[in-house]
């Protein structure tokens, strides 16, 4: 066994079977000393403190020297080694912790409630072990004012553990037993109230209920004679309960039972907060689970709301991202987020593919595809994934990577125990000492010191909590010139009427709205107070300074000018460039300030017809809409997008408000915002291959439209989704939209508006190979733009004529109308769709065995839709160029313009670096899905 070391009871060294004699005081404290520290350097100075605190420095320092000495000898001739090693200024004990006693009880305790939770057998030999080890009062030899302070947390360490221990055997039914035992201790410590609970419960369940009430009675009595105070309203609790004989104290009752409260290589965590104090044991845990091989591949956090399950996972995740080659993706799931429905495992699913390099098209849109797709891609790879705020099992399962490199760390209110192969860690309040840590490192350290009773007092009264105790260093670090004892006092008077313990989402609740009422008596703060009210209403996942601007009706300057203060006083958080968002309880606090109903109204209309003219405006840029919605004119300007390169940035920055936007405004069914933002949106989406969000987003529009009957919005929403699910390969489910269109443009009186169905059915007929069909259905939306004069909307339709005439055979036909068709567009002057129409013609000369004719027509294509943004279009022109220059023997040329291709595939996310290298890896490559799907 080699040597050990204890002292939780007689001091002892132990070798195998042999126990060491150590003569002497002083080296029984410096040994004792160093043992405690096993592992450490222990500075000299501090032994000398510690073991000589009456000698002279000289006489001291000589004589630890001869101590040291001798202690190395007798340790060595029984361990074969030098176990005292010395260090500059200092010594350490060599000695592997777990041959020190009170180390190994520390390991095994920890092994003990980490085993509690799946395996309660084995957490109970576990806690027998670590308690079997006390022999009696731990380093009671050692008789100095350092030792009786370690005996003193030693001997708090071990109680502890032994009611964790009968609280295991309580649940285990091993009350019998539990009552025999706790008599002892209970009378060793007549005031601690966790014991005399767990007696008393463990008499009632043993059918010794007066006796329990006995126990109540004499701990009541002492605790009222000696310290003149009533029992705690835990110990009061039971004994009601007990008298009135409350089923929910029986083994096994539901009520019983605790319940918790609460690309390509990704770098994804969100910074960590510098105000991160204490977890010490956590967060080695943490780091431990997260980089051992061969363990379980998940680890949960729970714990509930505000406890800081976020913090600590941020934080251990930045201190071992370095070791996942393959990056660290971060999704919040909003599991308990104010406002905000709990993310669905295929929203999840989304954000983890387009962090892997997938988007759009090459998302599956059925969830069970898109989880097999995640977990293909995971399969041989070193990812760490954070899903923080998990809101159930159902939620995360689909979201577990495939492969055993990976690992995936969870932080919920839920325990989420039922997850195979995880770890569990709960995380509970912080102690005092922790908090006033905390608080300190937000707060200047000197106030602190200043003020002890007072940052006490906060301490007490936000309860552990770390983000309660970071919203009040946030507003005294904000005034510098107040005193800790006003804040003191006014968190007093706030949660006077509250158990910060059991109800610590109201101890925060009170501390922002102090923190609001502050602002509001600021003259410099009263925007930012009514401000912080009108975010309430926005049901969107961030905010910007234009958006926030038209929710309040005020010039952007004042706006920025309240949102800083805001920031300034830990009421938003930034979430980029003029962009900011709310912590959850925060968000929740907004959402409960009352606004007179038409202030609210009016607020949320102009929010959402800012997101309506920018879309629109947008749109303009880009091309598409050309004035073909119903309008509804937009009640405000809009956000400035002066080029077309600044519209596509604010698309692909406000593509999830835009969504959150659409789906609110469809919950005034007597509005028709939500189905023209719909149909704005739409096209902006489409240009992207964006085609699941497409159709997220114009589904409860569509919704909205049949409840209004809005019979000519609905139209416009079945064809926008008739061609998302085209190009998801849902031919049916398109086919039954757009004849749904067309019996709503019927509805609508509007028969020239079946010119866009039309056309869309007639590229779905020949994707499908029903060219005959197409025809006729082209031929139908060309006669209502010929007769309408809509000429960009004739060489649309035109346009896809072209293709189905080379696909049946007709070359010529094709190549004459798609010269016709870039005649027409060089006259409508729309860069965009001249870029579709060189393209086009590049299709029929190339299918017409005209080559180098294809050749320069693809170029054209290519320029013109790379000026525009268009990646996917660019990528399909070099797709077909590159192709077209292989099969006129040119293979460096063509190999240069697959590769342009397939860059811009992997840039949209409509494919996966891997899966670029494999087609790269071909002699000649296969063309890629994204591309096939295009007409």
């Amino acid at each position: 066994m080699g040597l050990e070391i204890r002292f939780l009871g007689p001091w002892e060294i132990a070798a195998d079977d042999h126990v060491i004699k150590l003569a002497g005081q002083r080296r029984i404290g410096v040994l004792a000393r160093l043992a405690v520290n096993t592992g450490q350097a222990v500075h000299t100075d501090r032994l000398l403190a510690d073991v000589w605190a009456h000698s002279s420095a000289a006489t001291a320092a000589k004589q630890l020297h001869i101590v040291i000495s001798k202690l190395r000898e007798t340790l060595a001739a029984h361990a074969g080694e030098d176990l005292i090693e010395t260090l500059p200024g200092a010594y350490r004990l060599a000695l592997p912790r777990d041959r020190v006693d009170a180390h190994l009880f520390s390991r095994l305790v920890l092994r003990a409630r980490a085993a509690r939770a799946q395996d309660a057998a084995t957490a109970d030999t576990l806690f027998r072990q670590a308690l079997g080890l006390w022999r009696g009062p731990a380093l009671d030899e050692v008789d100095a004012p350092w030792a009786r302070i370690e005996a003193g947390r030693l001997a708090e360490e071990r109680l502890s553990v032994l009611e964790e221990h009968i609280d295991l055997r309580l649940a285990a039914g091993d009350h019998p037993a539990v009552a025999r035992e706790l008599a002892a201790h209970v009378k060793e410590h007549p005031l601690r109230e966790r014991l005399a609970i767990q007696l008393m419960l463990a008499l009632h369940r043993d059918a010794r209920s007066a006796e329990a009430l006995d126990v109540y009675q004499d701990t009541r009595r002492l605790m009222v004679t000696e310290l003149g105070i009533e029992p705690g309203n835990e110990l009061r609790r039971l004994h009601q309960a007990i008298l009135a004989r409350d089923p929910a104290l029986d083994l096994g009752t539901p009520a019983q039972r605790g319940t918790l409260t609460e690309p390509i290589v990704p770098a994804e965590l969100p910074a960590g907060t510098q105000a991160f104090t204490a977890r010490a044991a956590e967060v080695e845990r943490l780091r431990a689970a997260l980089v051992t091989g061969g363990g379980p591949t998940i680890t949960v956090i729970d714990g509930p709301g505000g406890i800081g399950k976020s913090a600590l996972a941020v934080h251990v995740a930045h201190a071992v991202a370095g070791r996942f080659t393959d990056g660290v993706v971060y999704v919040n799931l909003h599991g308990a987020t104010a406002g905000l429905a709990p993310l669905t495992s295929i929203e999840a699913l989304r954000h983890l593919l387009r962090s892997l390099g997938l988007d759009g098209a090459a998302v599956p849109a059925d969830p069970g595809e898109a989880a097999a797709r995640y977990r293909s891609l995971t399969a041989a790879g070193n990812l760490l994934v954070i899903l923080d705020n998990a809101h159930n099992v159902r939620q995360v399962r689909p979201l577990i990577p495939g492969g055993t490199g990976c690992r995936v760390l969870i932080t919920s209110r839920d325990p989420l125990t039922v997850l195979d192969n995880s770890h569990h860690l709960h995380l509970g309040t912080l102690a005092d000492d922790d908090a006033a840590a905390l608080l300190t490192r937000v707060v200047d350290a000197g106030r602190v010191r200043a003020e002890p009773e007072a940052t006490a007092e906060i301490v007490r009264l936000c309860g552990g909590f770390p983000l309660a105790l970071r919203i009040a260093g946030a507003r005294l670090a904000a005034r510098p010139d107040g005193t800790i004892s006003d804040l003191a006092v006014r968190l007093a008077d706030a949660t006077r009427r509250l158990d910060l313990l059991e109800y610590a989402d109201l101890a925060v609740r009170a501390g922002i709205a102090v923190s609001h009422q502050h602002l509001r008596e600021e003259p410099a703060g009263r925007d930012a107070a009514h401000l912080l009210a009108l975010l309430g209403l926005l049901e969107l996942p961030t905010h910007t300074t234009a958006a926030t601007a038209a929710l309040a009706g005020w010039p952007e300057h004042r706006t920025e000018a309240a949102l800083e203060r805001l920031l300034d006083a830990r009421l938003l958080e930034p979430a980029g460039p003029h962009r900011y968002q709310f912590h959850d309880l925060v968000r929740l606090y907004t959402r409960e300030q009352e606004l007179p109903a038409q202030e609210r109204a009016a607020a949320i209309r102009r929010a959402l017809h800012h997101y309506l003219a920018t879309a629109v405006h947008a749109e303009g840029l880009v091309g598409g809409l050309k004035g073909d919605l119903d309008h509804l004119p937009a009640e405000q300007p809009g956000e400035e997008l002066p080029t077309v390169a600044a519209a596509n940035a604010w698309v692909g920055r406000e593509r999830d408000n835009l969504l959150a936007a659409v789906r609110q405004a469809a919950g005034d069914l007597a509005d028709r915002t939500a189905a023209v933002l719909a149909n704005a949106t739409q096209w902006l989406f489409d240009r992207r291959g964006w085609f699941s969000e497409l159709i997220e987003v114009s589904e409860p529009a569509l919704r909205g439209a049949e409840e209004m009957k809005d019979w000519a919005g609905k139209a416009f929403l079945h064809q926008g989704i008739a061609s998302a699910q085209s190009q998801l390969g849902r031919s049916a489910e398109a086919l039954r939209h757009l004849e749904a269109g067309l019996v709503c443009c019927d509805l609508a009186g509007k028969p020239d508006r079946k010119a866009g169905l039309y056309n869309d059915l007639g590229i779905l007929y020949a994707m499908t190979g029903r060219y005959d069909d197409a025809l006729a259905a082209l031929e139908r939306a060309l006669a209502i733009t010929v007769r309408t004069g809509r000429g960009d909307h004739e060489s649309f339709v035109r346009n896809n004529r072209v293709h189905v005439h080379y696909r049946q055979g007709r070359f010529e036909e094709a190549v004459e109308e798609a010269r016709h068709v870039l005649a027409m567009t060089e006259e409508l002057d729309d860069t965009g769709s001249l870029g579709i129409a060189h393209d086009t013609l590049g299709d029929a000369y190339r299918a017409a065995g005209r080559l180098e004719e294809a050749v320069e027509q693809y170029r054209y294509a290519v320029k013109l839709q790379r000026e525009m943004g268009f990646t996917l279009y660019t990528a399909v022109s070099s797709w077909w160029l590159g192709r077209t220059l292989h099969d006129l023997g040119r293979p460096e040329e063509a190999w240069a313009s697959w590769r342009v291709s397939l860059d811009l595939l992997r840039e949209a996310r409509l494919l996966t670096a891997a899966e670029v290298a494999a087609h790269l890896a071909q002699p000649v490559p296969d063309t890629p899905e994204p591309i096939r799907n295009q007409l």
